[in-house]
C-alpha cells in the first residue's frame, strides 16, 4: 500500500483495487498550495470522509462528481451530500457499522470530536457524529485514522477489535488532541507498527511540527513517519 499526505488530515491510498481518498479538503487548504489537485484525485475510485466540517469535507462532492467515486461517510453527512452538492454515488453507514468494497472494507468507530456545516449566514447544521476509520484490506495492513478525536479510554476496544497496524493521528491541538496526549493513545492504546501524524501545520493557531508528538513517543518514537505534503510512503 501507498500512502501521500495531502495536508492537514487528508490521504490518498493506493492498492492494487482501489485509490481512496481520505478528507480531500484542497481547495482553500494553505498546507496543499503548490501540490497538484489533478494528480491527488486522478483515478479515485472511493472517497472516504470522517466527519462534517469544512476542513474534511473539502472537495468531496466536486471530486466525486469530477470521477464517478463512490462517497463512504456517514448517513446524514451522506444524505446531505446527494441533497445539496448532488452527489450521486454514496455508501453511507454510521458508528460501529461496516460496509464492503472490491478489496477492503470500513468500518466507522468513534472519535471525540462534532460535526457540522456552517453556512454563510452562520447557521450551524449538524451531519452526525464525527468518526475515526478503520480500512480492513483483504492484503494490506489494516490502516486506522483517527479522524479528530480527543484520547478515550475506549481505543482499547478499537485495538482489540481491529488491531490496525497502521495508524494516522491528529496532532495539533485546540481542535484535537495535542502532540504529547496523541502519544500517550498510541503508546496506551495501540500496537502501531506505523504511525502518521496529521492536522498540524495548517493554520497558525495549531501546533505548526510534530515535533512534540515525536517528542513524547519516547521508546516508540521510531514508528513515526513524518511526512511533508505530497510525500509517499510504501506500507
Amino acid at each position: 500500500m501507498k500512502i501521500q499526505w495531502l495536508g492537514h488530515s487528508a490521504f490518498r491510498l493506493e492498492t492494487a483495487k482501489a485509490n481512496i481518498l481520505i478528507d480531500p479538503f484542497f481547495t482553500g487548504n494553505p498546507s496543499f498550495e503548490g501540490q497538484d489537485r489533478a494528480s491527488a484525485a486522478k483515478d479515485v475510485s472511493h472517497i472516504v470522509v470522517t466527519h462534517g466540517h469544512g476542513d474534511h469535507v473539502g472537495d468531496t462532492a466536486e471530486i466525486a462528481k469530477e470521477t464517478g467515486a463512490t462517497v463512504i461517510s456517514n448517513y446524514d453527512l451522506c444524505m446531505w451530500l446527494g441533497h445539496h452538492a448532488g452527489v450521486e454515488k454514496l455508501d453511507p453507514t454510521n458508528t460501529g457499522g461496516t460496509v464492503h468494497h472490491d478489496g477492503f472494507s470500513v468500518t466507522f468507530v468513534n472519535a471525540l470530536h462534532s460535526s457540522a456545516h456552517i453556512t454563510s449566514d452562520g447557521v450551524s447544521h449538524c451531519l452526525g457524529n464525527a468518526n475515526g476509520i478503520v480500512v480492513h484490506f483483504d492484503d494490506e495492513p489494516t490502516l486506522l485514522h483517527m479522524g479528530d478525536t480527543d484520547i478515550f479510554s475506549d481505543m482499547a476496544l478499537i485495538e482489540e477489535l481491529h488491531k490496525p497496524e497502521i495508524g494516522i493521528v491528529p496532532i495539533g491541538d485546540r481542535f484535537t488532541m495535542g502532540g504529547a496526549v496523541a502519544a500517550l493513545a498510541c503508546r496506551r492504546y495501540f500496537n502501531f507498527s506505523s504511525v502518521i501524524p496529521c492536522h498540524f501545520g495548517t493554520f497558525p493557531i495549531i501546533d505548526q511540527t510534530a515535533d512534540k508528538f515525536v517528542a513524547a513517543m519516547e521508546g516508540e518514537a521510531g514508528k513515526v513517519r513524518t511526512q511533508d505534503v505530497g510525500d509517499w510512503l510504501e506500507l
